[in-house]
């Protein structure tokens, strides 16, 4: 189909969430934590993707609820990561613990994307997009330094590091076929364990869903049977949404990695207007995973070249932590991307 306006403005008005936000809580999956203000410099508007369910402030939450209806007309979604959640959701049925067809199995899995990170749009979600809510203290550069920023939910289905992306990286939340590789059966899981359970099917869907505040009041069922119906494929939003995979080199080892730059989103990409939410947008940077000391960390590299920092920047987050408090930073040794010949090589 023909590629549609990825440059649009969000759908909705968004209200701005109020301030200050040094006395609300947040009550994340995996600790309970103090919401601190913004840095200076931070967005303080509202009106953007949060990650997958994870306790916060009823503001956000209300807002989140508020923005995800999604307009009448067709649903669109990228045509690699269709056939991504088709090839999941197919297998996912055919592995389920209850009846369920693998159409069912793929509206169930697409249902939440365009509530949680598309605005209001039934146009293509990035596979890229970035959470713009988030603004605890731990997601900032120490040092303060602008764009160097962790956003914690990732991806078509928002995976964060406070519950569905405890055990995934950036790299793997973009990529919608590793993304729906996992969220497929999850999906369907919930649904089955609801089904079997007695509940009706609308019931049983709405469990599966729970993970997502955007379908707390009925707008994944609609965007769920609408995509029943159909869904079209646009050929302008990739597998990855507009990042990049590369070769990467980091202390000696060589890694995949994907160049992140939200200048190059595909898809809805209102997400990555500085104006878009309360949190920065991050200055281009490279993701990829590597094993330290027998535990998996997610590193998230800025160049001193993309950043303006002055020096390379690296940040990393172990697998199974909390972003919000797990990050270590360290300036000095950068990435070498040697598929475009770039960086600290």
């Amino acid at each position: 189909m023909e590629t549609m306006n990825t440059g649009a403005a969000p759908r909705r008005t968004h209200r701005r969430l109020p301030t200050p936000l040094s006395a609300l809580c947040a009550v994340l999956a995996s600790a309970a934590l103090v919401v601190t203000a913004p840095q200076a410099g931070a967005d303080t508007g509202g009106g953007s993707p949060s990650p997958a369910k994870d306790g916060t402030d009823p503001a956000v939450v209300q807002q989140k609820i508020e923005n995800a209806p999604v307009d009448a007309g067709p649903l669109a979604f990228g045509a690699e990561p269709l056939k991504a959640v088709q090839d999941a959701a197919g297998a996912a049925a055919s592995d389920a613990a209850c009846a369920i067809s693998a159409a069912d199995a793929t509206a169930l899995t697409l249902a939440p994307t365009w509530p949680e990170v598309a605005s209001g749009s039934p146009e293509a979600p990035s596979p890229m997009t970035l959470s713009r809510y988030d603004n605890q203290q731990g997601l900032y550069d120490p040092q303060g330094r602008e764009g160097l920023f962790f956003n914690p939910g990732v991806g078509l289905w928002q995976l964060d590091s406070a519950g569905l992306g405890a055990n995934n990286g950036a790299d793997g939340a973009i990529d919608a076929q590793d993304a729906a590789g996992m969220v497929a059966p999850y999906i369907v899981g919930k649904f089955c364990d609801a089904v079997n359970g007695g509940a009706a099917p609308a019931a049983a869907r709405a469990t599966s869903w729970t993970d997502w505040h955007a379908c707390d009041e009925g707008a994944c069922e609609d965007t769920y049977l609408r995509a029943l119906e159909g869904v079209q494929a646009d050929d302008g939003v990739g597998r990855y949404g507009g990042a990049e995979v590369r070769t990467c080199t980091f202390e000696g080892a060589e890694y995949e990695c994907l160049h992140v730059d939200t200048a190059k989103a595909q898809g809805e990409n209102w997400w990555a207007d500085p104006g878009g939410g309360r949190s920065p947008v991050p200055k281009p940077f490279y993701v990829f995973t590597r094993d330290v000391g027998g535990t998996t960390h997610e590193v998230r590299s800025w160049l001193a070249e993309d950043s303006g920092a002055g020096t390379h920047v690296t940040v990393s987050r172990p697998f199974g932590g909390n972003a919000r408090d797990s990050l270590t930073w360290n300036d000095g040794p950068g990435v070498c991307d040697t598929t475009a010949d770039r960086g600290d090589c």
